[in-house]
């Protein structure tokens, strides 16, 4: 007997690096044997930023292939692409009838994305936490797997979940946040988060020789300038890498470093093995799934069937619910 039913999902953004698969990607393969999963790659979401959609299509493919390569199941989890599921729409727009505008104008993503696009300040963009909060309801989900820099947005789904009950009874249950481990993943520049956009990232289905030019290319010990002087470890995020992954290489590294026995050369060339030991069997996988589009065509049909099941019989309650037949 599973615990529940989990929601969760990603903005289409191509092909993923070791920072989605180690903050999100390992623990959504875990909760798979203990709930319920449903996994959705939210492309409508990614219109409230996004201008251009002409890699939308691509980037798609790439983040389902990334997603079936690590370990997520289609027999397991329903996988499915969020606008195949329409109903999502119209329970944002009903939702969207209910939620106060003040509650929305106070979350402060909202004020960090006008600064980020000023110039596309979208009714989407104020709408996103109503079109995430039917996300979650539609499918009537009792957990949402979230770090916890993320409480405050579920907080306002169970607001609104909260406020539509009381209006037309009760419909939704109020999802809990289940606290994961989302390690915070520092990219190849030893600055900020690992992106894509800031383009610090090492990508899942780089080739064993691109990912080692890329670390080639790390930031190491800021206070290391010959190989002859000590390291230090703990500043050192090439080192905090190598530890994310498993690796007998990797032992003894601290050190060697602190002792100079060891250069930033050496390090990188230690990471870069490690990685792409633990990727290649990923990679594939990857592969043989890249060469069969007819069965990652099958996949998301057969999640956006199964989703739109639950969906339809949601949608159906909330309309009498709300006197709409």
């Amino acid at each position: 007997m599973k615990k529940g039913r989990i929601f969760s999902g990603a903005r289409p953004t191509g092909r993923q690096h070791i920072g989605n698969y180690l903050g999100a990607l390992q623990n959504w393969i875990k909760l798979q044997d203990e709930y319920n999963c449903i996994y959705c790659i939210v492309d409508i979401h990614a219109l409230t930023s996004l201008e251009d959609t002409s890699n939308l299509q691509n980037n798609i493919r790439e983040m389902i292939l990334d997603w079936l390569a690590v370990g997520l199941d289609p027999k397991k989890s329903i996988l499915f692409v969020q606008s195949h599921v329409p109903e999502v729409m119209e329970l944002h727009t009903l939702l969207s009838m209910v939620t106060p505008l003040s509650w929305l104008l106070r979350v402060p993503t909202f004020k960090e994305k006008i600064k980020l696009q000023p110039e596309n300040v979208n009714y989407g963009l104020v709408g996103y936490p109503v079109l995430m909060t039917s996300d979650i309801v539609l499918y009537k989900a009792t957990v949402v797997p979230v770090g916890e820099d993320q409480l405050p947005h579920l907080e306002l789904a169970r607001e609104i979940i909260r406020r539509f009950n009381s209006l037309f009874g009760y419909t939704f249950p109020e999802p809990k946040g289940k606290l994961t481990n989302y390690p915070l993943v520092i990219g190849l520049d030893g600055k900020e988060k690992m992106s894509k956009q800031a383009g610090n990232d090492i990508e899942l289905a780089l080739s064993a020789g691109e990912t080692i030019e890329k670390i080639k290319t790390a930031y190491t010990d800021p206070a290391r300038r010959y190989r002859s002087d000590p390291g230090h470890p703990d500043k050192c995020n090439v080192y905090k890498l190598m530890n994310y992954f498993e690796s007998t290489s990797v032992s003894g590294i601290a050190e060697k470093c602190q002792k100079a026995e060891i250069g930033c050369v050496d390090c990188k060339m230690i990471l870069a093995e490690a990685i792409n030991k633990a990727l290649e069997p990923i990679r594939e996988q990857r592969a043989e799934l890249a060469a069969n589009p007819k069965y990652i065509a099958e996949v998301l049909a057969d999640g956006a069937e199964r989703a739109q099941i639950i969906a339809r019989e949601t949608l159906t309650e909330v309309k009498k619910n709300m006197r709409l037949i």
